[in-house]
């Protein structure tokens, strides 16, 4: 078949980037495209284009292709208000789309060729066609007379990875219909097409289920939502919380995303942060309840029992879950899955003891692989948190790798597939800088840089297990993104960076290019009305200590033609303070001098203050200890209790002590565990030495009398940095730890004076006390 659209002048301007002063390509060749594509290059100079724009679809599946062709142009219609025209004058289009032709042969690529006033896109598929789509909207330009330009280029282009994924929680809190179709409308746009929807969690049961009403009527309800983090006494904010999508609506964000070829993962949680649910039904639960649907943010203990009855109830609820989403993969979760009730249910043990199971972890696996199974049986695929690993993996299960990478290092060597979206990169509920500068978040540091240099293949993979990478994913965790605009910030623009890390040849990657990129496309941004957030200005990461008596203070921005005004009094820079012309001197003495600074932007807003402190400080003086008084490694106590922080923990008796060195991975016997590591750190040199503390929850280092790292309370894997100096000798050593339920991890790394980076501490660094009474 063969269609024709055309777009009046006025419509063009809409297809431009935001405003004028914007160029086209630039004789140099780079490329404004993100992501950036496999292959391009400019054939000549740029060119005007007509009035009006006609584009002409053919090919198989050029149907499938014209929604979202039409939904492209009638979204810039109506910012204008022109109304959509279409024509059936095909010898005249001067954009011509060709689905069903393309060397390149993968099903998601495109060529796109402009030239003489002409632009065609040959694809392989309509998904190619969509993509070369986002591909050519980026390229229109604007001259300062209104006239519209495109280069004349060549692009040959295909992703690297077939899952690119986005994810959106709206079990802590609920967004409309309208919000998530546009979310998926944005991941779209860079060329992403997985939308993994968590439909279900302890604070809230998101979608209809026709044989278990309940779901809807009691589960999607909770009676109020804790404040802040107002947990130890809780702060409720008394306003009843709801919401569900019903089935017709579900089918309407399902259907749009097809119609922007992606695909729908939903995810419906077990067995744990099952607790709206059990509040619903407690017969499902091990205990018989009653349960409230939670009201604060967490892991809780009651989970699914593996009962007949809950599997009976699974099977039920996925029933009508496949039938309203028709992709292969559905999201089972199994993460935080605390086994303390399943420990006190006969019924479980005897499960245990029927099936031959070793423990509770080895239940879960029973549990996992049953409902997988299922979901096979009815020619779907399953997808699980990496806790899933733990206990024996279900036989043909996919691995989304959240506490790091390791999870799915060690699922791709078994052979099954692995999605990649570690905390430490993945997380985009983490601060993107520093925290009183942001508004609240869960935690961590994750800004723009960290993302792009996500790598989604670990180098400990062969080629062969490598294969099994399906490609990224990036989770937005809401418990603290109470509104559509608070969800965007944190998505925008590290989505874009998430873009060209899944799309993008590996060695095409450069931050320094999509630095070069990224004004134009936050002006797209501007034009939809995204509340991105501005990137910060860099150079002020974090407090820095020093020895000397000067500091040279370096600043940049990733915002073009964007200039920095700075202070040096702590107070908020604005266009009446100093201008960053290049590196600049400070004098910290023998206090500290606080540098703020800003971008501002031609159209007024301005990046959030970065600001660092500077302080010169004497180094501590080391411990007097004789190296023969001490044996190697430190000395590990292991506690158990429900522990909440770190100073629980140490006014606790531990249950056993012996010579260890800080785990990655601790091995637990309890879902409520803490360890301490006390002893001697020796250093080698007098410096400056920076510690980088990550841990799911709670941690606290100590060098000396002084917390050089405070990374205590509730939360996830995630890391923070902090600086000490130190002179040569040995100093004092103590290191707390505590998990409060779900997964678990320490790792502590050090970057000493003329090291490119950080990395554990070396074994030889580390010693304690032998049987004597340590230092603490």
């Amino acid at each position: 078949m063969n269609r024709a659209i055309s777009i009046p002048l006025a419509l063009q301007l809409v297809l431009v980037s935001c405003g004028r002063n914007i160029s086209t390509w630039q004789p140099s060749g780079e490329s404004p495209i993100i992501p950036i594509p496999a292959h391009s290059s400019q054939t000549g100079t740029s060119f005007s284009i007509g009035a009006p724009v006609r584009i002409s679809v053919s090919g198989p599946g050029a149907d499938l292709f014209l929604p979202s062709l039409n939904a492209w142009v009638e979204e810039r219609s109506s910012q204008l208000g022109t109304p959509f025209l279409q024509s059936a004058a095909v010898a005249e289009a001067n954009v011509t789309i060709t689905i069903g032709d393309n060397a390149a042969g993968d099903d998601e690529s495109y060529r796109l060729d402009s030239e003489d006033g002409r632009v065609r896109i040959d694809a392989g598929s309509p998904a190619g066609a969509f993509y070369g789509l986002q591909t050519l909207r980026q390229l229109f330009a604007v001259d300062d007379e209104g006239r519209v330009f495109l280069p004349s280029v060549h692009v040959a282009d295909m992703p690297r990875f077939s899952y690119r994924g986005m994810h959106l929680d709206v079990g802590r809190h609920f967004f409309p219909v309208e919000f998530v179709k546009r979310y998926v409308d944005l991941l779209a746009s860079y060329k992403m097409n997985r939308f993994h929807w968590h439909l279900t969690e302890d604070q809230g049961w998101r979608i209809q289920i026709d044989s278990y009403p309940k779901l809807t009527s009691v589960a999607s309800c909770r009676a109020e939502t804790i404040v802040e983090r107002n947990f130890d006494p809780f702060v409720g904010d008394g306003e009843e919380y709801c919401g569900f999508y019903t089935k017709d609506e579900i089918r309407e964000v399902v259907a749009y995303a097809a119609e922007r070829f992606v695909t729908v993962i939903p995810e419906i949680e077990m067995p744990g942060h099952s607790l709206a649910a059990l509040a619903a039904y407690p017969a499902l639960s091990c205990t018989g309840g009653p349960f409230e649907v939670g009201t604060r943010w967490g892991v809780y203990e009651d989970i699914y029992c593996p009962s007949e009855e809950t599997f009976a109830f699974l099977e039920s609820v996925l029933d009508e879950v496949m039938d309203l989403f028709p992709g292969e993969y559905i999201h089972i979760g199994g993460d935080e899955a605390p086994k303390s009730t399943w420990e006190a249910s006969e019924l479980a043990q005897s499960v245990i003891r029927r099936e031959g199971l070793a423990d509770e972890h080895e239940l879960q696996s029973y549990f996992i692989r049953r409902i997988e199974t299922y979901l096979n049986s009815h020619g779907r695929k399953l997808i699980g948190w990496d806790e899933i690993l733990e206990g024996g993996l279900a036989p043909d299960a996919t691995v989304m790798s959240w506490r790091g990478t390791q999870g799915g290092i060690e699922a791709a060597r078994r052979g099954h597939d692995v999605i990649m979206t570690p905390g430490s990169h993945m997380y985009f509920d983490h601060y993107q800088g520093k925290a009183e500068n942001e508004p609240l978040a869960i935690g961590g540091f994750n800004p723009l840089e960290n993302v792009y240099s996500f790598e989604p293949v670990p180098e400990e993979l062969s080629s062969r297990e490598a294969t099994h990478v399906l490609g990224g994913q990036a989770n937005v965790w809401t418990e603290y993104m109470l509104t559509a605009d608070q969800v965007e910030y944190m998505a925008y623009p590290r989505a874009l960076a998430l873009s060209e890390v899944l799309w993008s040849p590996r060695e095409a990657r450069d931050w320094d290019s999509f630095v070069a990129r990224l004004p134009r496309e936050l002006e797209q941004l501007d034009r939809r009305g995204v509340n991105y957030r501005l990137p910060d200005v860099t150079g002020l990461e974090r407090d820095q200590l020093t020895l000397e008596d000067f500091v040279v203070v370096e600043l940049g921005v990733a915002l073009s033609h964007a200039p920095i005004h700075y202070t040096l009094d702590g107070t908020d820079p604005d266009l009446t303070s100093p201008r960053y012309e290049g590196p600049f001197q400070i004098s910290p003495g023998r206090g500290t001098v606080t540098v703020r600074a800003r971008a501002f932007l031609t159209s007024g807003r301005a990046t959030a203050p970065a600001s660092a402190t500077f302080r010169r400080v004497s180094p501590q003086v080391p411990h007097p200890i004789l190296r023969s008084d001490l044996s190697t490694r430190l000395l590990r106590k292991y506690f158990e209790d429900d522990f909440h922080s770190v100073d629980e923990l140490i006014s606790s008796t531990p249950l056993s002590a012996g010579p260890a060195a800080p785990e990655h991975t601790p091995a637990k016997a309890h879902e409520h565990f803490g360890l301490t590591f006390d002893g001697y750190l020796h250093v080698p040199e007098e410096g400056i030495y920076e510690f980088t503390l990550a841990s799911d929850d709670g941690s606290r280092l100590m060098i000396g009398s002084e917390i050089v790292v405070d990374h205590d309370g509730l939360h996830g894997m995630t890391e923070r940095q902090g600086q000490i100096a130190l002179q040569q000798g040995f100093h004092t050593f103590h290191l707390s730890y505590f998990q409060a339920a779900g997964g678990a991890g320490l790792s502590l790394r050090i970057q000493a004076p003329g090291w490119a980076v950080s990395r554990p501490i070396p074994s030889d660094w580390l010693f304690h006390l032998g049987g004597r009474a340590l230092y603490f």
